[in-house]
C-alpha cells in the first residue's frame, strides 16, 4: 500500500503546474475559456438566437445575451430534458443535476454535459486531492478508502422513457466515475445512491465501519448523521476508534463553522484536517488551497466564464455586470456564469467577496435572497411565505410578521431544526397544529428540506414561538430601523437576529 500511496501522490501532483498557471495568468485563462464557450455555442439553438457568430468581444457578448435566472432559462432546459439536443450546448446532454426549487418549481434541473463532468466536476475532485497531497506530502490518503456520501438518482421527469437521467449532482458524479475511482471509495455504488435515507444511513454505517477509511467527502449534515450512527453500532467513544487512519474531511454545500466543534468532538485529533470546496450543481467553483486560511481559490480553467454583479446593482432592471478584471477586493458580488454544461449568463443566486486578486481567492458571502441553508436544505423566502400562508389558511390565523433561523447541532446525537418566531394578529386555536402544517407544507414545496426531515434523520420538526403583539416593531425600533424601508428578515442563516428577538420575549 505504501508503494501505491507514493505512486498516487505523484500522479495527483502532476496537475499542480496547471493550477499554478491559473493562479499566475488568471485573465488569460478566463479569456481562453470565454472563446472556447462561444465557439462551442455557435451551432446551438441558443447561439443562433443570440447571434454568437457575430460576437467579436466580451462586450458584444454582454450586449447581445441577456441575464438569466432559472425561471427564464427553464424553457431551454426543458427542451433538452425532453430529448432535443444542441439546444444550449454542442454535445448531447444526458444528465441533469437536481437542485432546490424556485418560486414556481419544486426542484431545478441543471444540465450536465460530458464536458462539464470531465472538465469541471471531475477536475475539481482531482485538483482537491492534488492540492491536499501537495500541502501534506506525508499523507497516507491512498492506503485506505474515501467515504463519500452521495445523493440519489431518478428518472428524467419530462422524459421518463428516455436515456437521460436526473439526480443530486453528487449522485450524477458518482454514477459516472471511472472503475479505478469506484475501487478507491466506499460504500458500494448501490448503497451510496439509495433513495430511502433511513435505510441508506443504516446500510452505509454497516458497510463502511470496518473499512480502512482515510478520508471523507460530503455535506457536514449527513456526515454527522452517519458518524453518530456508526458510533452507536460500534459502541465507540469517537470515530478514531473506528477509523484510526482517518486524516481529512473534504466538505462543502453549507457553512462549516457551526459544525466545527462537533466534528472535533467526534474526531478528537489535532492531526485531523478539513478542506472546503465550493461544488454546486452548476459547477465546481472553488477549493481551499491554503491550510491556514478558509479562502477559496477561484477555479478559472473549468469551462466556466465568470461575471459579477455588484450587490448594490442587484435589484436594478439593467444592473452593471463586470468581468474578472474589474472586481474589487472586499466588495459583495452576485455570481453570473456561462458554462460547458450549457448555462449562459446564468445568475446562480450565490454571493462572494474577493479577498485577493493575486491569485483570485474569495469567500462565500451568502445568497442574493434571505435563506436558510445550514443543513443543505436551501429554504428560500418564497418557500417560507408559501408555507406560512398555507398554515394560516388552514387554521384561520393571520400574522403580522415572522422570522426563522436554524437551530444548530449542539452535541453528539443532537439534531438540527428550524426555529420560527411568528407574531399573530389572530392566533390559531392550536399552535401545535399550525406548526405541523407549516412544517408539512415546507416539506411539500422544498425537496431538500423534505430529505433532511425524513424520519427526523438530520432535522427535527420546526420549533415555533408565538410572539407578543408589537415585538417585531419594538425590535426594529431598538435597532434604529423603524420605517417603511426597513423590514424584518424573513430568514437568516445565522442566529444573530432570532436570538435578539427571543431575548426580548424573556
Amino acid at each position: 500500500m505504501e508503494v501505491l500511496n507514493s505512486f498516487m501522490t505523484w500522479i495527483f501532483k502532476s496537475r499542480l503546474g496547471q493550477i499554478e498557471n491559473l493562479k499566475n495568468n488568471p485573465l488569460e485563462v478566463q479569456d481562453s475559456t470565454f472563446w472556447y464557450l462561444i465557439q462551442e455555442g455557435r451551432a446551438t439553438d441558443f447561439g443562433r438566437e443570440y447571434g454568437f457568430s457575430k460576437i467579436k468581444s466580451y462586450e458584444d457578448f454582454a450586449k447581445q445575451v441577456p441575464l438569466f435566472e432559472y425561471e427564464t432559462f427553464k424553457p431551454y432546459i426543458e427542451k433538452t430534458m425532453k430529448g432535443q439536443q444542441q439546444i444550449i450546448w454542442s454535445s448531447d446532454i444526458e444528465w441533469f443535476a437536481k437542485s432546490s426549487g424556485t418560486t414556481s418549481s419544486r426542484s431545478k434541473y441543471i444540465p450536465v454535459s460530458e464536458e462539464s463532468l470531465e472538465e469541471c466536476h471531475y477536475k475539481g475532485g482531482k485538483d482537491m486531492v492534488s492540492l491536499y497531497v501537495s500541502t501534506f506530502p506525508d499523507t497516507k490518503l491512498f492506503t485506505g478508502k474515501s467515504l463519500s456520501i452521495g445523493g440519489t438518482l431518478e428518472k428524467n421527469p419530462l422524459n421518463p422513457g428516455g436515456s437521460a437521467k436526473a439526480g443530486d449532482v453528487s449522485a450524477v458524479i458518482m454514477q459516472n466515475l471511472p472503475i479505478w475511482a469506484q475501487f478507491a471509495r466506499t460504500p458500494g455504488l448501490e448503497t451510496a445512491l439509495m433513495g430511502d435515507w433511513e435505510t441508506k444511513i443504516e446500510k452505509m454505517a454497516r458497510e463502511t465501519m470496518d473499512e480502512n477509511v482515510t478520508s471523507i467527502a460530503g455535506v457536514p449534515t449527513w456526515t454527522l448523521v452517519l458518524l453518530q450512527r456508526i458510533l452507536e453500532i460500534k459502541k465507540a467513544k469517537n470515530i478514531l476508534e473506528v477509523w484510526p487512519n482517518l486524516e481529512v474531511f473534504f466538505h462543502g454545500a453549507v457553512a462549516f463553522g457551526p459544525y466545527r466543534n462537533l466534528f472535533k468532538e467526534l474526531i478528537p485529533s489535532d492531526k485531523m484536517r478539513y478542506m472546503e470546496t465550493y461544488n454546486a450543481s452548476e459547477g465546481f467553483f472553488g477549493i481551499q488551497d491554503q491550510p491556514d486560511s478558509e479562502e477559496l481559490l477561484l477555479l478559472l480553467d473549468y469551462g466556466i466564464f465568470y461575471e459579477f454583479i455588484p450587490m448594490e446593482e442587484w435589484d436594478k432592471e439593467n444592473p452593471e455586470v463586470i468581468s474578472l478584471k474589474d472586481v474589487e477586493i472586499g466588495k459583495n458580488y452576485a455570481l453570473v456564469i456561462s458554462t460547458n454544461g450549457g448555462l449562459w449568463r446564468y445568475k446562480i443566486g450565490d454571493t462572494i467577496k474577493f479577498t485577493s486578486s493575486t491569485p483570485y481567492r474569495f469567500k462565500i458571502s451568502g445568497r442574493t435572497k434571505h435563506f436558510i441553508n445550514a443543513f443543505g436544505e436551501e429554504v428560500i423566502v418564497e418557500n417560507a411565505e408559501s408555507a406560512i400562508q398555507f398554515a394560516c389558511e388552514q387554521t384561520g390565523a393571520t400574522i403580522t410578521n415572522f422570522t426563522a433561523a436554524p437551530v444548530f447541532f449542539e452535541g453528539n446525537g443532537s439534531k438540527g431544526a428550524h426555529e420560527w418566531v411568528v407574531e399573530f394578529k389572530k392566533e390559531p386555536e392550536s399552535l401545535e397544529q399550525f406548526g405541523n402544517l407549516l412544517d408539512e407544507k415546507l416539506r411539500q414545496i422544498n425537496s431538500d428540506y423534505d430529505a433532511k426531515r425524513y424520519k427526523d434523520l438530520a432535522l427535527k420538526r420546526l420549533v415555533l414561538h408565538a410572539a407578543p403583539h408589537g415585538l417585531f416593531e419594538a425590535w426594529l425600533g431598538k435597532k434604529g430601523k423603524l420605517g417603511g424601508q426597513f423590514k424584518v428578515p424573513r430568514l437568516a442563516n445565522s442566529r444573530e437576529y432570532i436570538d435578539e428577538i427571543l431575548g426580548m420575549m424573556g
